[in-house]
């Protein structure tokens, strides 16, 4: 085994090849002066089983080219199979023609990935399922809800009531409701053209007197989040508490959501790099080290990766 990071996210690369016992795998990425990404592996590489770590956050393109590129040098190295572990899928809410003339960008990046020469791919709770179907390789989808579920149980939040921030999230939340043993409101929005504006339509559910969970796949502007917040205060919530798979927290987000004075907690895990600048004394962010490395684990040695998830 080979396990690599590219360079969007070394602390986590670290974190995950601590929990397998084993060193990150040394190569250099780089920029020449002309913008042309540049990368070279640095040791033998040939039959081995190689992993390359690289979330597509920001900035997402140069992410995404990094990967693609590292995983053309190793194909080239006669790697025996190479896997992109993507713990944060960029792109992923362009997955569908919701507009005239518009991409499905999620498409068009599996299909760099797996023109450049990935066999398999690991991501972490997408956007959107029907992802996993525009790959012609295998993908194991994980998810980090166990770990944030866990976080609340500990908490032991009395009447608490979990909350979806759109209807397309609310299969999702309905689950995370029902490990909570708690009851599931839904925030009905509709997003205004490209700007990732929304506007709040109506709240499904009784919240009034009760502190409320909200939850997301992920967090990017934190605008939704906030209008949100606003309309559950409107039916009479009491303290808020926000989680989500991925922290995007795009521009000024952690300042405008933890400026909410009701919040009393921001939960998220560390798929994607938060920088210091973003971090706030309500924010917390839980490791998804250890699931990623038993995931890794697991397909290097042939084992069930859903057998992780069996309650």
């Amino acid at each position: 085994m080979a396990v690599f990071s590219v360079g969007a996210h070394p602390e986590l690369s670290a974190a995950i090849c601590e929990y397998l016992h084993i060193s990150v795998g040394q190569m250099e990425v780089d920029k020449f002066n002309n913008e042309n990404t540049f990368v070279r592996i640095l040791e033998n590489v040939r039959s081995r089983d190689v992993f390359f770590i690289q979330p597509t956050s920001a900035p997402v393109n140069d992410n995404i080219m990094e990967l693609l590129i590292s995983v053309d040098a190793a194909k080239r190295a006669s790697a025996g199979r190479i896997t992109v572990v993507i713990p944060y899928y960029g792109y992923g809410r362009t997955d569908k023609k919701d507009q005239p003339r518009v991409p499905i960008t999620a498409r068009l990046v599996a299909d760099l990935l797996t023109t450049a020469g990935a066999d398999r791919v690991i991501t972490v709770d997408l956007h959107a399922g029907q992802i996993q179907g525009f790959f012609n390789i295998p993908v194991d989808e994980l998810t980090v809800v166990p770990i944030l579920v866990d976080y609340f149980l500990k908490m032991k939040i009395p009447d608490l009531v979990v909350a979806a921030t759109d209807v397309g999230i609310s299969k999702a939340a309905r689950n995370v409701a029902q490990r909570l043993n708690a009851p599931l409101a839904i925030v009905e929005k509709r997003r205004l053209g490209n700007d990732d504006t929304t506007e709040v339509l109506s709240l499904i559910g009784d919240v009034k007197g009760r502190p409320v969970l909200t939850f997301d796949d992920e967090i990017d502007t934190g605008g939704s989040l906030v209008s949100a917040f606003g309309a559950l205060k409107e039916a009479g919530a009491t303290d808020l508490y926000a989680t989500a798979s991925h922290g995007i927290f795009s521009n000024d987000a952690t300042k405008k959501i933890c400026g909410v004075e009701d919040l009393v907690e921001l939960v998220v895990t560390d798929t994607v790099p938060i920088s210091e600048e973003k971090s706030h004394p309500k924010l917390t962010i839980l490791q998804s080290s250890d699931l990623l490395g038993e995931a890794i684990y697991r397909i290097h040695n042939g084992h069930s990766v859903g057998e992780m998830f069996t309650y």
